[in-house]
């Protein structure tokens, strides 16, 4: 009995003992069903995602940007390939040693690679962060020679802007750059990823989402290493449609040569259409050098420059426009029947109101003058006397049938609206009335008066055409990569002065006395060729005292300015230039214009035809015409 008990409870303490183990091992297999059950049903999209992404890359292929060609057809910008440096996140495991090594093997800043890598860092793993653009050849072969040393750093090809004419029209073309954080928030932007290049000036600005065409990629599967198996999928990036402007990539190179040295801006436009033939802003600026990071010394030196090489200034440079405002002040007379055509002015080198003087430019005076004298020989005192009788607000209402005073629309960025001074407006501006001593300088183009270039060849352009505005335009029509036209601009006017043609007749007399009839202030404009008609003007800069001769700063000197059409009989083209700082207009404005309309017209006539070979030896070499030759009838100061 006993020994049955012993045997009973020898075969209990085995059960005892496996029944908590079993318990150990039901909960444990609990806990991994469990757990199975979380990763292939909870989790499953999420680890379905971090497989994929374990053993795919995507490579994005970046379109090319659409060219930018002249009236002509000659590409004017276009690309050329650029390599960039990529790192895919997924693929580093220790990005901080990466950046070590490529900045030791590249003689890259170690700075300039981590501020690249925090600011783009926390996109999708597997997409490729752009660390370093335009990298030359030789680094793309460090990369690949040190290829197992670098895994997940990959060396991409992108399309970046080449110049055919390297800096000319550098302020109308524009120039690219990298994509910024503040860009791509915006919606404009959305489809742009980072080290994108985007239009950030000028017509490359204004025109971005025609030019910038649609990205590319493939889908890769990689092994361990990064190697290529295989390609799951590709997209061919769509290149950018191609913009004709109406710029003269041949007038334009022609007018910025005319200015040498000097500062300042010239805008050349048809009278009949508002087409911009060639648009200057002097000095100009490498617009390459704005797709990467520009040299410290070279950004210094353009900052420096005052001359202010990086700003627009045909668009955005407001300068007071001296006499050349004298057409519109004397339109204004005539309109209002305060003067007509014979209506005469002694002119003694002075005019009294208020017991202040305002003089003229000649000390001497001009005499007797009448209206074609007056702007014939830029007197000032025949504009004091008018500028009295018309009080500010007709002078300024008149300059409103202009459109003065406000945007012209060109479509570029950063466009100015000069100044058109009133009576409302100083009272809205400074809280004070307007004085009858304020209008005199008003009435030759000075004081609070400001206008852009562009409006100076609007204004010209105007009279020419005999009251017609026409919106500034710089692009003809938008083709797509086939050459096929997308769109096509028409001229569009935008506003009509309602002047008598008989008021324009009269002012067009004087303008073509400027430049041709003896003692004219516009005879260094002349061409032998073709009758030309324009207007002088010197606007100061600041205010001086009786000996205007002194010498002064750079900054301190005169503004020279020259406005002119031509031909007089027929008028087909219209100019303006400003140079800054540089003296009389007649001097130094006047010449750059008679080369720019010079090399207008000669662009106009056919190509000669080529002559028999054995003939051209024996063909006197034509003598070219000498500007010297010229009557140079000037005012010392116009």
């Amino acid at each position: 009995m006993i020994k049955g008990q012993r045997y009973v409870r020898e075969l209990a303490q085995p059960r005892q003992r496996t029944i908590p183990l079993a318990i150990v091992v039901t909960v444990l297999f609990f806990l991994l069903l469990l757990r199975l059950w979380y990763l292939q049903i909870i989790k499953v999209d999420d680890y379905r995602t971090m497989s994929e992404n374990n053993r795919l890359r995507f490579l994005p292929v970046a379109a090319s940007r659409g060219a930018l060609m002249d009236r002509n057809g000659t590409v004017m910008v276009n690309n050329r390939p650029s390599f960039s440096l990529s790192i895919i996140p997924q693929e580093v495991k220790d990005v901080e040693g990466m950046l070590d090594r490529l900045a030791a093997l590249l003689k890259l800043d170690r700075a300039e690679l981590q501020e690249r890598w925090e600011k783009t860092k926390g996109r999708a793993r597997y997409y490729p962060v752009v660390i370093a653009v335009n990298i030359t050849q030789d680094q793309v072969e460090i990369v690949e020679e040190n290829r197992l040393r670098l895994p997940g750093v990959e060396v991409s090809v992108k399309p970046i802007r080449e110049y055919a004419f390297q800096n000319s029209a550098a302020h109308l073309l524009g120039y690219i750059g990298e994509v910024s954080d503040k860009e791509l928030d915006a919606p404009a932007y959305s489809d742009y990823n980072p080290g994108d290049y985007v239009g950030k000036n000028g017509i490359e600005k204004a025109w971005e989402k025609e030019l910038h065409g649609s990205d590319g990629g493939r889908q890769l599967e990689v092994d361990s290493r990064g190697r290529v198996l295989r390609v799951l999928s590709e997209s061919s990036p769509t290149v950018g449609n191609s913009l004709v402007l109406t710029v003269d990539s041949r007038l334009q190179r022609t007018a910025e040569q005319a200015f040498g040295g000097q500062a300042g801006a010239a805008v050349v436009m048809n009278v009949n259409n508002g087409e911009v033939l060639a648009f200057v802003s002097s000095p100009t600026f490498d617009p390459s050098l704005f797709a990467g990071r520009i040299p410290a010394d070279i950004w210094k030196k353009y900052l420096e420059d005052k001359r202010h090489p990086l700003e627009n200034k045909a668009l955005a440079g407001q300068y007071p426009p001296g006499s050349t405002f004298k057409m519109l002040t004397a339109l204004a007379g005539l309109e209002a029947g305060v003067i007509n055509e014979n209506t005469t002015v002694h002119c003694d080198g002075a005019y009294e109101m208020g017991g202040s003087k305002f003089r003229c430019w000649s000390k001497s005076g001009h005499g007797s003058v009448n209206l074609r004298k007056s702007l014939k020989e830029s007197c000032d005192v025949y504009y004091y006397h008018l500028g009295e009788k018309l009080g500010v607000d007709r002078i300024a209402a008149m300059a409103e049938r202009f459109m003065l005073g406000k945007e012209l629309g060109i479509g570029l960025q950063n466009e100015k609206k000069g100044l058109v001074p009133s009576t409302a407006w100083k009272l809205k501006r400074f809280g004070k009335k307007w004085f009858p001593g304020e209008t005199l300088p008003v009435a030759i183009g000075q004081g609070y008066v400001l206008m852009t270039p562009i409006q100076l060849a609007s204004m010209v352009a105007t009279v020419a055409n005999e009251g017609t505005i026409y919106r500034p335009h710089l692009v003809k029509k938008v083709v797509d990569p086939d050459g096929k036209t997308i769109k096509e601009f028409t001229p569009e006017t935008i506003g009509t002065t309602g002047i008598a043609p008989a008021s324009f007749k009269k002012v067009k007399q004087g303008l073509y006395a400027v430049v041709n009839d003896p003692g004219g202030t516009g005879a260094n404009a002349r061409l032998w060729d073709q009758k030309v008609a324009g207007k002088t003007g010197t606007s100061q800069v600041v205010k001086l005292g009786e000996d205007r001769k002194k010498a002064r700063k750079y900054e301190h000197m005169d503004h020279g300015l020259f406005v002119a059409f031509a031909p007089y009989d027929k008028p087909e083209v219209a100019v303006a230039v400003v140079v800054e700082h540089g003296g009389g207009g007649g001097a130094v404005a006047a010449p750059i214009a008679g080369k720019i309309l010079r090399s207008y017209f000669d662009l106009q006539k056919p190509p000669p035809k080529q002559k028999p070979a054995e003939k051209e030896e024996q063909e006197p070499a034509e003598t070219p015409v000498k500007r010297q030759e010229m009557p140079a009838e000037r005012e010392t100061e116009e």
